[in-house]
């Protein structure tokens, strides 16, 4: 991440936002008791003027402010660190612009922990009025939250008197909750500030959203499993190439360890069953509005068969019109 990623609070305390409307100038906001001067609601305005929302949140310094600022970018209307209770007052606003607003994105974080218990009833507002919303929660090991908070010498929002991974530990813990309602789960631990923001605009950039899209994953269990992975699959009930001679230097994407993995007693019906449990999956995320969805594959090393495996399946979700990216996490590492 970059310098001016890291840093938690410097930067970021400002709203990103080019104002199109008059009235969001106008507010004035009480910051105990998070109150807003206007009447505005969303009764009589057409469906069709309500803003799509997005809710960015997820652990300090592991990317909340790269991220709005990619949607920024995109032309959203970004609000940095708004208290939760006035979420729906910014759709009322974005409603009433005449199409000035029709995209925003709020930045909901620690820093307004007072504010914090209010989300949960501000989301069921928004479901009551219909609007279109999503949640991406930024993810990052311990480890790399840590050495960016020293690497600018600041201390955790939540740490207070003790140590940064105290502050981390508190963090997890009161957005655990929101991380498992999340849509979408990005982890940065491994994830330069270009690499995110690649991530972000393979999201959002598009003009017309797919009804699902795919993140197939290859990884090897001994470098530990994804945290963002909705789905894990493990490839080691199959022989493992690395013990043939002529297979070990080669990687899955060659063809004659795709061909020795799949000749496996079980891979082929493996991954027809797999795709059916996934087209079963599929079906019922659509039901609930769940538009992002990472299966990850793993093998020992995400060498050999995860990776094989993983093309395979990404090609069948593609060819059932699932918009799908390929990564392979770990090959290469050994």
């Amino acid at each position: 991440m970059s310098e001016q990623e890291k840093q938690p609070t410097a930067d970021r305390d400002r709203t990103h936002k080019e104002t199109g409307d008059d009235q969001a100038s106008q507010q004035a906001v009480q910051d105990d008791g998070a109150q807003v001067s206007t009447d505005s609601t969303t009764a009589g305005v057409p469906e069709a003027a309500i803003p799509e929302l997005v809710i960015i949140s997820g652990m300090s310094g592991a990317g909340r402010s790269t991220a709005a600022k990619c949607l920024e970018d995109l032309g959203w209307f970004v609000v940095d660190n708004l208290p939760p209770a006035l979420i729906p007052t910014m759709v009322e606003l974005g409603a009433r612009s005449q199409g000035n607003v029709a995209r925003i994105a709020v930045v909901v974080d620690v820093r307004g922990r007072r504010f914090f218990d209010n989300l949960r009833e501000s989301l069921a507002d928004l479901e009551s009025k219909s609007v279109t919303r999503r949640i991406v929660f930024l993810e990052s090991s311990d480890d790399a939250l840590v050495r960016r908070f020293e690497s600018v010498r600041r201390p955790h929002p939540l740490q207070g008197d003790g140590r940064i991974v105290d502050g981390i530990d508190a963090e997890r813990e009161l957005l655990r909750e929101l991380r498992g309602d999340a849509d979408l789960v990005i982890d940065t631990s491994s994830l330069n500030v270009h690499e995110l923001r690649a991530k972000m605009d393979a999201q959002f950039a598009g003009e017309e959203e797919p009804e699902l899209r795919a993140t197939v994953m290859s990884f090897g269990f001994k470098y530990g499993l994804p945290v963002d992975a909705d789905l894990v699959a493990d490839m080691r009930f199959l022989p493992n190439p690395h013990w043939i001679p002529e297979l070990r230097p080669f990687n899955g994407l060659n063809e004659e360890v795709s061909a020795y993995v799949f000749n496996q007693p079980g891979a082929k019906e493996f991954l027809d069953r797999y795709a059916e449990l996934l087209r079963l999956i599929a079906a019922g995320y659509r039901r609930e509005g769940k538009r992002y969805v990472t299966i990850a594959i793993g093998c020992t090393g995400g060498k050999h068969r995860s990776v094989a495996t993983a093309e395979k399946l990404a090609a069948r979700l593609v060819a059932e019109g699932v918009e799908t990216v390929v990564v392979h996490r770990d090959m290469g590492r050994e």
